[in-house]
């Protein structure tokens, strides 16, 4: 499995002080420097959601990221016209759309790709004219993958926010729909990506589901960053996807 780190909350913690992003002189934590970091420890890819609120993730910092990075973009949208004309001008390597909302604290669910789908078609073409691979940030059910695989999408990333908040045997039921999942896209030909509240403890359950391609996983890195620094939050959390 690849590691893609999001670094949302590196910005999240630079715009609690400097509302202005990287307009301030002294502004920090610079994306930058964390997105360098992270691809220096081992990390595949770069995970960044620019927001319709802009509440962590800045404009700017999307393009001075595409222009630095040694690895590959994902950038996580919502299906906007303005998010995604900003998408086809940065052009990065993937972009998963995702379902926002602006009350959330930080994405609820996986986007409803089959009650979306006429809405999400257009979006989907854009992308792929402009050669950015496509995935969907979707719950582990056969018919939102079904959805994903007609609109033409290389991918999806598996929601495990329910099983990264459930315990005993619910974890273990949700785990379970995860693997049933993962097979079932693997069978339609689409990369199994996954992703949400996923930690240095139950990367050992994750990591048992088989043909995940990719995990993105930012909060407990970031949060393991205060300790162990942003490197070694890095190398621990790929050992521990390699176990």
């Amino acid at each position: 499995m690849h590691l893609g780190v999001n670094i949302d909350h590196v910005a999240t913690l630079r715009q609690v002080r400097y509302a202005g992003g990287m307009d301030a002189h002294n502004a920090e934590p610079d994306v930058l420097a964390a997105a360098a970091i992270c691809e220096r420890a081992g990390a595949h890819g770069i995970t960044i959601h620019l927001r319709a609120d802009r509440r962590h993730i800045q404009d700017a910092d999307v393009f001075r990221l595409r222009a630095q990075l040694a690895t590959k973009m994902n950038l996580e949208m919502g299906n906007t016209p303005e998010i995604l004309e900003i998408a086809l001008r940065v052009k990065p390597a993937e972009v998963c759309l995702v379902p926002e909302n602006r009350r959330e604290v930080t994405t609820e669910g996986g986007l409803d790709v089959a009650g979306h789908f006429d809405a999400l078609r257009p979006t989907v073409e854009r992308l792929h004219a402009a050669g950015i691979r496509v995935s969907m940030f979707i719950e582990p059910a056969r018919a939102q993958i079904e959805a994903s695989q007609r609109l033409g999408t290389e991918m999806v990333e598996l929601h495990t926010g329910a099983f990264a908040n459930a315990t005993g045997e619910a974890q273990h039921a949700e785990l379970a729909r995860i693997h049933e999942a993962s097979v079932f896209a693997h069978g339609l030909g689409l990369q199994v990506n996954a992703g949400h509240g996923i930690n240095y403890v139950n990367i050992a359950l994750i990591r048992t589901v088989p043909h995940l391609v990719e995990l993105n996983i930012g909060h407990s890195i970031v949060a393991r960053a205060i300790f162990a620094g942003l490197d070694g939050a890095v190398r621990e959390m790929i050992a521990a996807m390699k176990a």
